[in-house]
């Protein structure tokens, strides 16, 4: 088109009388705007030698500098870096018994944990503390016990590295990366260097065991010296505890969990199932295990009713300060842990019912279970070996579809009788 109006110009030109008729100028050609220089290609630093990690690093690379990370940090924090085996063997293994909670709870409350909390509930920064964020001390105590014997026991492992590890490995990619990312950025902050950020093999550091997303969102500064100390300082450490379980939702003045008991011919499906107030279960003849009545606070609470081991052991009523510690680590076993624990250290007594003496079941078992519960059309999810909340409703209502007293609990009785069934209905199709 451009060309068919020049060359119409060019003949109106030479046709017309230079007296009247001018030569019409060429049009101005706009040049093309000048190209932007093409941007450096990114080299990461030359890491490990071993092929699969170094191929991961390379694309990490660009992904931590469109996340923020400066050149400079990622070329001196990835220089040499290279994956620590032990970390990976750690993330992948799969333990052939599983320890019963019973037992988890007794490793846990011990006469030494409660003696030593009880020795620390008079530091002067816990008042502070509990009037900033309403968690109790003996809570935080229990924390603090558990994640790292009070500080005693933080983790020398170089966080860097042990999430740069995770990530390569691919399991849990996208989660280590972020970590990763957020570390790098503590880094760069100049708020800590790497040799400040010592931790557990997956990444949790400090004295209440903070991952490095938690400790950059939740961190807080409670001694005043102008920088977040996890590591060095216990008021830090305990009042970043309080602010994470604020967060997660602490209610000031209400119970974490209260040892129930359930009269006979109760329906143990409703284990893990309705959040009621303690009113509704008492409905239920769920009342109070130490006999004393209920407070208001907890009256106007909503609370789910748990048997860790079955309808035979301790029976709970979790409130919703129990999930508030589940934002922590998000499970039943380490919240009854920290509770059960601080309940001690405030000076309650033992639980009304004992733990029974379980048998661990083996790996093989689990699955045997779960591959069963499956093909009776009772659905656990995927079997792994985890008895997890879909294993446990599948088994709540595989047993009170057969009468059985449906708590959910697998017991090596329940794997037997699962197995037997299992068996008896492929029988026909075999023959």
């Amino acid at each position: 088109m451009r060309r068919r109006y020049l060359l119409a110009l060019y003949v109106l030109a030479g046709c017309a009388s230079p007296a009247n008729k001018p030569l019409l100028p060429t049009p101005a050609v706009t040049p093309p705007p000048a190209q932007a220089p093409a941007p450096q290609p990114v080299t990461p630093p030359t890491v490990s030698g071993d092929q699969v990690f170094d191929a991961w690093a390379s694309e990490f690379y660009g992904r931590a500098l469109n996340a923020g990370v400066s050149r400079e940090v990622l070329d001196r924090e990835l220089e040499g870096l290279t994956p620590n085996p032990s970390v990976g063997r750690l993330d992948s293994r799969q333990p052939e018994f599983s320890k019963p909670i019973s037992e988890y709870l007794k490793g846990v409350v011990t006469g030494g944990r409660v003696t030593l909390g009880q020795q620390r509930r008079s530091a002067p920064y816990f008042d502070a503390i509990e009037q900033t964020y309403g968690v109790p001390r003996e809570i935080l105590m229990g924390i603090w016990a558990l994640e790292s014997g009070y500080g005693q026991i933080q983790g020398d492992n170089d966080v860097i590295r042990s999430l740069a590890t995770l990530a390569a490995q691919g399991r849990r990619r996208a989660w280590a990366e972020g970590e990763l990312i957020a570390a790098l950025k503590i880094i760069q902050s100049g708020e800590h260097p790497r040799s400040r950020l010592k931790g557990s093999w997956a990444g949790a550091m400090g004295q209440t065991q903070f991952i490095p997303t938690t400790f950059t969102s939740t961190a807080v500064d409670h001694d005043g010296d102008g920088r977040r100390d996890i590591w060095a300082s216990a008021p830090d450490a305990l009042a970043s505890a309080a602010n994470l379980l604020a967060k997660g939702g602490w209610v000031r003045g209400q119970s974490w969990a209260r040892e129930v008991i359930a009269p006979e011919g109760f329906d143990w499906s409703l284990t893990e199932g309705p959040r009621e107030s303690p009113s509704w279960w008492a409905e239920k003849g769920v009342r109070r295990a130490d006999g004393l009545p209920w407070t208001e606070a907890d009256l106007g609470a909503k609370a789910q009713l748990v048997a860790p081991t079955g309808a035979d052991g301790p029976v709970f009523l979790l409130f919703p300060n129990h999930f508030a510690i589940r934002k922590y680590n998000n499970s039943i076993a380490y919240a009854l842990g920290v509770g059960l624990l601080a309940d001690h250290i405030a000076g309650q007594g033992d639980l009304v019912r004992a733990w029974p003496q379980e048998t661990p079941l083996s790996l093989a078992d689990r699955m045997t279970a779960q591959r069963a519960l499956a093909a009776l059309g009772f659905d656990p999810g995927q079997p792994d070996g985890v008895v997890g909340m879909g294993t446990r409703t599948a088994l709540r209502n595989w047993q009170k579809a057969r009468g059985l007293v449906a708590d959910g609990y697998l017991s090596p009785d329940m794997v037997a009788r699962l197995r037997a069934e299992t068996q008896a209905a492929a029988a026909p199709a075999a023959s």
